[in-house]
């Protein structure tokens, strides 16, 4: 006897749905429409900035100009001493900077701001946006032309209660960013921010 291809067909499609039938379809439904509101972006990210070191590299280059110009003036035998105090002293500024911006790295997301840091230890500390209570920064004279500064975060994070950021570019713009996402989450669990 033979079997109809159309009866076999029905027949199977017509079968309840298996359990994980059932789980495929509602995972698939909460990832197209994203309704679970759970979901990490990665809003900022940045490190210690190359403009932070303007001051010192300024007064390096006003030390090795006076130097060389003293050596010159008065013919000062020691000029292999100038030369080498020089030469330590721009090391130092390279080097400063060098380790500091492969050493600290900064994520900022919906949820989490994440704090890595260390050269050939690193250490990734993850802070609650939630649990930041506060968002600041500090700039000098020169930071200010230049657009850069600190910011410094309170949380009620036990690892990081507060947290120094030294050397942000467009440290306004970053350190409202942060704060802007600190509201947001806030209001999205329905935390009210208390002001004393």
């Amino acid at each position: 006897m033979k079997k109809n291809p159309d009866l076999s067909s029905d027949s199977a499609s017509s079968s309840p749905p298996t359990a994980t039938d059932r789980f495929r379809d509602q995972l698939g439904s909460r990832q197209s429409s994203g309704s679970d509101g759970d979901s990490e972006k990665l809003l900022w990210q940045g490190n210690y900035c190359p403009q932070a070191l303007a001051g010192p590299a300024s007064l390096a280059t006003l030390i090795s100009v006076g130097m060389i110009v003293a050596t010159l003036i008065y013919e000062i035998p020691g000029w292999p001493i100038s030369a080498g105090v020089i030469v330590l002293l721009w090391v130092g500024v390279v080097g400063t900077y060098l380790v500091r911006r492969a050493s600290i790295q900064y994520e900022l997301t919906c949820q989490r701001f994440i704090h890595q840091s260390g050269l050939i230890r690193r250490r990734t500390d993850r802070i609650e946006v939630i649990d930041i209570e506060d968002v600041s920064f500090v700039q000098g004279p020169v930071e200010r032309i230049m657009g850069i500064g600190t910011i410094e975060i309170t949380s009620t994070d036990r690892s990081h209660p507060h947290l120094t950021m030294p050397g942000i570019a467009n440290v306004r713009v970053v350190a409202g960013q942060i704060d802007d996402v600190r509201r947001r989450e806030r209001k999205r669990r329905s935390v009210h921010i208390q002001t004393m």
